[in-house]
């Protein structure tokens, strides 16, 4: 949870309120969290990778979408680490998963529009761009996002 937290507050800055970086976030992702390991979705995958010394270096988490897809609904590596090939790796291990375990369903994202240092790497990883929208944020502002997309077999 913690480099969920420092991942967001280090990509979205500037992006997202000040307020809500440094305020309730703590508490907003420590409360995904918990749902998501209390009750885990079933058919959801969520894959760590660790530095040579065991420490957390980042995680993809992807789930099934309603619509048959699949959502990678999280990428981080830690702030600090990001160009190390981390996220690379967790992205090609999350492909991977979906290919075997959710064979022929296309994998999909949401990454906001203004961060375009994750827009350009997703591109780079051969993702292709499938819709741009604004994302609604229950804590009471909106984002322009992009969604993009991979056919995994």
């Amino acid at each position: 949870m913690a480099l969920h937290v420092e991942s967001w507050r280090t990509a979205y800055a500037g992006i997202m309120p000040d307020a809500f970086l440094n305020g309730p976030l703590d508490d907003d992702r420590l409360a995904l969290w918990r749902e998501r390991l209390d009750a885990p979705v079933p058919g959801a995958g969520l894959f760590v990778g660790h530095d040579d010394d065991g420490e957390l270096l980042g995680f993809v988490y992807l789930l099934p979408a309603p619509d048959g897809r699949v959502l990678l609904d999280n990428l981080h590596v830690r702030p600090g680490s990001t160009g190390s090939g981390a996220g690379s790796r967790l992205l090609g291990r999350g492909l991977a998963w979906v290919a075997d375990e959710h064979p022929g369903r296309e994998v999909y994202l949401e990454v906001l529009s203004a961060n375009t240092r994750a827009v350009a790497f997703y591109e780079r990883h051969g993702a292709r761009r499938t819709d741009e929208r604004m994302c609604r944020f229950e804590q009471g502002f909106e984002l322009p996002e992009y969604e993009y997309a991979w056919r995994v077999n």
